[in-house]
């Protein structure tokens, strides 16, 4: 996104990776024998992730014009957390003291790895942080009803191909309110990484996140965001020529370390498998 800004505006970029990963979702699922109109009364869950797909990329985009890019991207790593207890309150998926520990070394290590953010800020940076803050919330929210409602039994095409679909207008609208316009024809570069962008990230990685969160837990899946900002920051140093301090190796291993208490199998859950074992055998 932040090499493509120059010759195309953020909210125009989103609408246009949205319109460029729809016909990759309809093609891939089609090879695959998906039924895309078939009525299956997943249309109004499918419409309420799509409303919050399309929001939360437009607070996420305008939020970060407001906010630095370290604070951004350490609020917007809040969503594991949201999803945690949503989890809990939707999903009946509790999680224990152990693995709420390991989200908050692993959002530690988010946070060391992209760098602390300053105290010091005014009215609008804490408005770009809440803006963040309810990309985030509605990240969550999207996973949420994806696994809760009737869209845990569609196809990831179809289930992510309605949040695309009605994530377009909102875009556009958007952009348009926002002023946002494209003056001058895009570099090679830029219309190669918005190719990227829609079948890639959004026709590929996105239909993969959906199909997972229908096979997993979520508020455990969630957790696995966190090594993100990770690569994140690694390719900041690859393409950008950021310096990376030593403080990413520490990061990493915080990381690791928070995931792995997250996804420790539980003493608790495990037990009455290992009775039932034994009352088999016996």
């Amino acid at each position: 996104m932040k090499l493509v800004l120059p010759d195309i505006p953020p909210m125009l970029q989103a609408m246009i990776r949205s319109m460029g990963a729809l016909p990759v979702l309809f093609i891939v699922g089609t090879l695959r024998g998906v039924k895309f109109f078939e009525r299956d009364g997943t249309w109004q869950a499918g419409v309420i992730a799509g409303l919050m797909f399309g929001v939360e990329f437009v607070l996420i985009y305008q939020g970060i014009r407001f906010t630095l890019a370290s604070r951004a991207v350490v609020f917007l790593y809040t969503a594991p957390f949201f999803v945690a207890l949503g989890s809990y309150q939707v999903l009946g998926e509790r999680l224990s003291g152990t693995q709420w520990l390991g989200l908050a070394v692993s959002f530690a290590g988010v946070a060391l790895a992209i760098g602390v953010p300053q105290a010091d800020v005014d009215a609008k940076v804490l408005l770009g942080d809440l803006m963040i803050v309810g990309g985030a919330s509605l990240w969550a929210a999207t996973t949420l009803v994806a696994k809760s409602t009737r869209l845990r039994f569609a196809a990831p095409e179809k289930a992510l191909g309605y949040q695309v679909a009605m994530s377009i207008p909102i875009l556009g609208l958007a952009a348009y309110l926002f002023g946002e316009s494209i003056t001058h024809q895009p570099s090679p570069l830029s219309l190669t990484l918005m190719v990227f962008q829609a079948v890639w990230v959004v026709g590929t990685t996105f239909t993969l996140w959906f199909a997972l969160v229908k096979a997993y837990s979520a508020s455990k899946l969630s957790a696995f965001t966190f090594i993100t900002p990770l690569f994140g920051v690694v390719g900041s140093y690859f393409i950008m020529h950021d310096n990376l301090s030593l403080a990413f190796g520490a990061a990493a291993l915080l990381v690791i370390a928070g995931l792995f208490l997250v996804n420790r199998p539980s003493p608790v859950v495990q037990a009455p498998a290992d009775a039932l074992l034994k009352v088999t055998k016996t």
